[in-house]
């Protein structure tokens, strides 16, 4: 057996104005605060001597490479991103940055909001537009049902509100 794997889809360059406000300061606070203070910390380890058995030394190089590696990511991934603000010419269908509202078959409400998959919260209730549920909610209106493949079988919910805020 081959250890090959697919390559994964990229995925989706959309994110809404809040998004990226958040990514940007997340990249600001990083590079302008953090990585300067880890920096200094790093200096101040290494100064106290034999590095090999230094745990703060080791410490705070892991804790570098880890910002390091974000900033990386954010610098590559900014550019690329396509900044959605603008509500559909639909705006009784779901798109980009839509607020759903689903009932599933006991009736148990759920709401969700379709954004990139760089700002997903499930405790906010944000769902990437990759996600299979956004993928079946897409240009689909209230009233309308959307069966999902669920691991238990299939599940049905119906789309019960749109908004965009």
């Amino acid at each position: 057996m081959s250890r090959y794997r697919e390559p994964t889809p990229p995925s989706a360059a959309y994110i809404t104005t809040e998004g990226a406000e958040r990514l940007r300061a997340e990249y600001d606070q990083l590079w302008r605060v953090r990585r300067p203070e880890v920096v200094r910390a790093l200096s101040a380890a290494a100064a106290e001597g034999d590095r090999s058995e230094n745990a703060e030394y080791i410490y705070r190089k892991k804790e570098l490479r880890e910002i390091d590696r974000r900033v990386h990511y954010l610098q590559m991934r900014l550019p690329d991103l396509k900044i959605v603000s603008a509500t559909p010419s639909d705006p009784t269908k779901v798109f980009f940055g839509a607020w759903i509202e689903l009932a599933d078959a006991e009736d148990e409400t759920r709401r969700y909001r379709i954004v990139g998959p760089d700002e997903i919260d499930a405790q906010r209730g944000y769902i990437s537009i990759d996600s299979p549920l956004a993928r079946a909610a897409l240009k689909r209106s209230a009233g309308d049902t959307i069966s999902m493949q669920l691991p238990d079988g299939e599940q049905q919910f119906t789309l019960l509100r749109v908004i965009y805020e």
